[in-house]
């Protein structure tokens, strides 16, 4: 797809986006959090038995990580600790998975940059660890020094 059907389809999720219409109020949530730039809110269909599930989100529209500007995506991050800190003490949680998934591959079903804030217990049933493989080292070697070239053209 190329970049202007990427940013018409963009602005068409945009347009009927139910996180910002939750940001701006349109709808009712669970508010958790709100400042200048990061809304927060619980997960209607949360994961696992504890309560507290939470979703972080930019009040601004950015589809995915890859185009959030770095001064909404510190905001959210820092809030996303500071929401994780307390949702692990209120729900007497054992640990916290902060999931965020970039396209609908990955698992996002909701075009607006958001993490998931999921409280955890021992054998609560929730489980990310599939599928997983065993490369070789070559293979280590030439996709980090790939990754690196590529982070060089970005600076």
């Amino acid at each position: 797809m190329d970049a202007k059907k990427c940013q018409a389809r963009e602005h068409e999720e945009k347009g009927d986006c139910i996180f910002c219409k939750l940001a701006n109020k349109e709808l009712d949530t669970a508010l958790v959090y709100e400042d200048k730039l990061v809304f927060a809110f619980l997960d209607t269909s949360p994961a696992g038995v504890l309560a507290g599930h939470t979703q972080v989100i930019t009040k601004k529209h950015y589809s995915d990580i890859t185009n959030c500007p770095e001064k909404d995506l510190k905001a959210l991050i820092v809030a996303v600790k500071k929401i994780a800190i307390a949702v692990k003490k209120v729900s007497c949680a054992q640990g916290i998975n902060v999931l965020q998934n970039n396209g609908r591959v990955a698992g996002q079903f909701v075009s607006h940059i958001h993490f998931h804030i999921i409280p955890r217990k021992q054998d609560d049933g929730i489980w990310f660890d599939t599928k997983r493989r065993n490369p070789a080292p070559m293979e280590l070697v030439e996709t980090a020094k790939a990754i690196k070239e590529e982070l060089k053209k970005e600076s």
